[in-house]
């Protein structure tokens, strides 16, 4: 199993809206170029999306289902890249500090990828999910940048 753990600058609501955003996937989660469509209520376990994921020019398309949601705190997903394989993806998200420590637990479950399952590839994984979490914070600190101060003005005191 490959487990890869980083800090990102948002609470766990905000790190957690991304994740439930399934348009956004393509903007962090490196490999995957496209999502296609959405199907059920994102991330509602059994809701999916398709995608299109890959290196250079070998893409595959396929899916990526929910399995379970605990909201702002984890979510576990089956990811499919066939016939290379299907994966289990786990994000794990706990506050720490200011900000969310997130780690991504990943583990190939079904076809090629589990029979040659071995230390090198899981830290090949782990070098990749590493640029995955660099990113999921980028476009936290986009996404906190777009939305300005949260909340109302302060007022001043009438006196």
């Amino acid at each position: 199993m490959a487990v890869t753990s980083m800090p990102v600058a948002g609470t766990p609501e905000e790190v957690f809206a991304l994740l439930a955003d399934p348009y956004t996937y393509e903007d962090w989660v490196v490999g995957c170029d496209d999502i296609r469509a959405v199907e059920g209520e994102w991330p509602e376990p059994g809701s999916l999306f398709h995608h299109t994921v890959g290196v250079g020019l070998v893409k595959v398309k396929d899916n990526t289902k929910v399995v379970e949601v605990e909201p702002d705190r984890r979510l576990v997903l089956e990811a499919r890249a066939r016939p290379a394989g299907i994966v289990k993806v786990i994000f794990t998200l706990e506050p720490e500090g200011d900000g969310t420590k997130v780690t991504i637990e990943e583990y190939p479950v079904r076809g090629v990828a589990r029979t040659i399952h071995n230390p090198g590839q899981d830290f090949l994984i782990r070098l990749r999910n590493a640029e995955t979490l660099r990113r999921l914070d980028q476009q936290v600190r986009e996404r906190r940048e777009a939305q300005g101060p949260s909340g109302p003005p302060e007022r001043e005191a009438q006196g």
